[in-house]
């Protein structure tokens, strides 16, 4: 196990990412142009990358080849990062998530549910470190657009302390629901 998180570790310093990041492909495309001589084939990669703590970001990379296209991905991934609040390994409360014409609910779920996804949604939620979550994704099925819209969700969660100092509360003031 050790080795092989050793290997991932220096693959990913010499492609200029942080050792401690985790990175998921989530779709590689194949795009054709029609050319005098055939056709001519380019790849579209989208990956999340986060930290496994509460930091997850994702890119889009395009190039005439497959690894190319993940690395570029890769580095707009970590520098899209955002933070995302984790209450023991799930998320602070129900949220949803637009983007276009998908949309995404997470519901927070109890220890031992595991992460309960689709593929798209599922390479956010772990990336970002999230052991217990119900999810639900409404309208379309496009993994790019459905990755939008959970970190457009994943972007309106707030914990009971951000929510009483925005408000000039105590936390110990703010009502359980």
């Amino acid at each position: 196990m050790s080795n092989a998180r050793n290997k991932r570790n220096n693959k990913n310093e010499e492609q200029g990412l942080d050792a401690d990041l985790l990175d998921r492909v989530v779709k590689i495309k194949r795009c054709a142009a029609v050319v005098k001589g055939g056709r001519r084939f380019s790849f579209a990669a989208m990956v999340v990358v986060g930290n496994g703590s509460g930091q997850v970001g994702w890119g889009y990379g395009k190039a005439n080849e497959v690894p190319p296209s993940v690395q570029k991905a890769q580095k707009q991934a970590s520098r899209s990062m955002i933070h995302v609040p984790l209450v023991e390994g799930s998320i602070p409360h129900q949220v949803w998530g637009r983007y276009g014409a998908a949309r995404v609910l997470l519901i927070p779920a109890g220890a031992g549910t595991g992460i309960i996804a689709g593929q798209a949604v599922r390479a956010v939620c772990e990336a970002c470190g999230i052991h217990d979550i119900l999810t639900k994704s409404y309208g379309t099925n496009n993994p790019v657009t459905l990755v939008k819209a959970t970190l457009d969700a994943m972007s309106k969660l707030r914990t009971r302390e951000q929510i009483a100092a925005l408000r000039g509360l105590n936390p110990d003031d703010l009502i359980e629901a």
